[in-house]
């Protein structure tokens, strides 16, 4: 079963501080024409029609019946929003696997939509793309306050003041009362986005497991699931547009060599965990056969045998037919010769010792890897505690009320830096260690990048590797296993040796009859 790791899932907010609409963010996503009550100004992207596959807009129970309608909702949306800096909708991007039927990608996103969102009280406006250039993707836009039973918008969140022990708001020196902000959903909570990401998953496989498809959606990223792949780099509206244009750009470069990469490496990994099982059966059998004969065929004398096979079962073809086999069957042992000499294999022992080394590269590689993302997570959190240290050493100076209004200020700096110090502490790291740890760190990468050549240099062709074993299996259930063959000289001397036997007229009249 295959894994397609990391496909696109992104989640992001709309903010009318960004100078983002919902009007117009609905437009382009839905290919319509929407007019904007907030600013009077009309959204068309109708231009992108073609490649809306499907859409919709899916409501909780208590949501009025007009907001099916695109351009009253996200109206009522903006309307509802009275800040400057709102935020308006929350949008999620998902990439849909081509390996389902374009038919079913409504139902999935519908099922996915009402299960996650809906069921939680959030209008799903939705629209289905596909250019037919193989990244069919869902554009979601999703409601951010939630609706009474009356279909009325409700606030984000309540102002609850703090109260004394006799029940009585507390002042603060700045005239206000001292209070605290309660969400009313936990919509914006950020441990939804991993949730919303392993349902996609989990959603997107079973549909796939009904369709009888032999690949499954892990959403992890490649260090979370232990994978020694290499994440691509995200290139942006411009850089995608000028590699659509065939103009080459330095990221997309970079990208075609990571998936290169990563196609090899996945491949090896595929191969080789099969390999190692299939030759040391086949070894098995070989030596049952050839128990007489302690004799180790070589990979290119089961191809030989195999070929022989082969024409043996053309004998009725025509004369093209057997020339252009005969040919290809040439192009085929060239390829195998060519790669057996490149890796040093001859017999099936050879083969095995081979994998065997891939495998253990592999191995050598997956430690290097982890040994670099942790170099990484040291790095990251020394710089972060160099660079919020005067933000910390500062926290801690000056009046009480000055010092809890600097760190409310800055709160998710000063939480930053606690967490640097923490994992500091526990892994006995100071900050005079910084020098060191980078060149470790380039010792471990120039490591990786040795190795990675290492495993890209061996070519190993994944189809080449099939049909070599296809050969080898077909030759051995024949059982038309490679023997050890005698000089020609050795043949003609046994030959001369029986002539001179009685009963040997066979011999005399077809001296050759047993050579190759």
């Amino acid at each position: 079963m295959t894994t397609v790791a990391c496909p696109h899932f992104d989640v992001s907010i709309r903010q009318r501080s960004k100078g983002q609409s919902a009007v117009a963010g609905a437009a382009y996503m839905s290919a319509e024409k929407l007019f904007s009550e907030y600013d009077q100004r009309t959204k068309n992207f109708c231009y992108k029609e073609k490649e809306i596959v499907a859409k919709g807009i899916l409501l909780p129970p208590n949501a009025p019946q007009e907001y099916t309608d695109r351009q009253t909702l996200w109206n009522a949306v903006e309307a509802s929003e009275k800040q400057w800096n709102a935020q308006l909708a929350r949008g999620i991007i998902m990439a849909l696997p081509r390996e389902l039927p374009a038919d079913q990608y409504e139902s999935l996103v519908r099922e996915y939509c009402m299960e996650q969102f809906v069921s939680r009280g959030m209008i799903a406006d939705y629209a289905i793309h596909d250019k037919g250039d193989g990244n069919p993707h869902v554009h979601v836009m999703l409601t951010m306050r939630a609706l009474d039973e009356h279909g009325k918008w409700l606030p984000k969140g309540k102002r609850v003041y703090v109260l004394d022990e006799n029940g009585k708001r507390i002042k603060l020196p700045s005239g206000d009362y001292k209070s605290y902000t309660v969400r009313t959903t936990d919509w914006d909570d950020p441990s939804n986005c991993e949730r919303w990401r392993t349902a996609w998953a989990d959603t997107t496989n079973r549909y796939l497991e009904r369709a009888g498809e032999d690949v499954r959606l892990d959403l992890r990223s490649y260090e979370r699931q232990g994978v020694d792949l290499v994440p691509t780099v995200h290139m942006g509206p411009v850089v995608t547009y000028l590699e659509q244009q065939g103009i080459r750009t330095e990221i997309g470069q970079y990208n075609e060599e990571i998936k290169q990469f990563n196609r090899v490496l996945q491949a090896l990994k595929t191969r080789l965990a099969s390999l190692k099982k299939w030759l040391a059966e086949a070894i098995r059998k070989t030596a049952e056969i050839m128990k007489p004969e302690p004799y180790q065929p070589s990979v290119m004398e089961y191809i030989q045998v195999f070929q022989n096979l082969r024409r043996a079962g053309r004998a009725d073809w025509g004369k093209t037919a057997k020339q252009t086999a005969g040919i290809n069957d040439l192009k085929f042992a060239a390829q195998v010769q060519f790669f057996m000499d490149q890796a040093g294999i001859r017999t099936l022992a050879d083969f095995e010792a081979f994998v065997g080394e891939q495998k253990n590269s592999l191995t050598q590689l997956n430690g290097v890897g982890k040994a670099i993302r942790k170099k990484q997570t040291a790095l990251k959190h020394l710089e972060t505690f160099q660079r919020f240290k005067p933000i910390s050493d500062k926290s801690k100076r000056g009046m009480g009320f000055i010092r809890k209004q600097y760190a409310e200020k800055h709160q998710q700096e000063l939480n930053d830096f606690a967490k640097a110090v923490r994992y500091m502490n526990a892994n006995g790291i100071k900050v005079a260690d910084h020098d060191r740890i980078v060149d470790e760190l380039q010792q471990l990468l120039d490591e990786q990048a040795q190795l990675r050549a290492s495993l890209v240099a061996q070519n190993v062709d994944p189809d080449l590797i099939d049909r070599i074993r296809y050969c080898v299996d077909t030759v051995i259930k024949a059982g038309k296993e490679p023997r050890q063959r005698e000089s020609i000289r050795a043949q003609l001397q046994l030959t001369k040796a029986q002539q001179t036997k009685p009963g040997s007229e066979k011999m005399k009249s077809e001296p050759y009859a047993d050579l190759s």
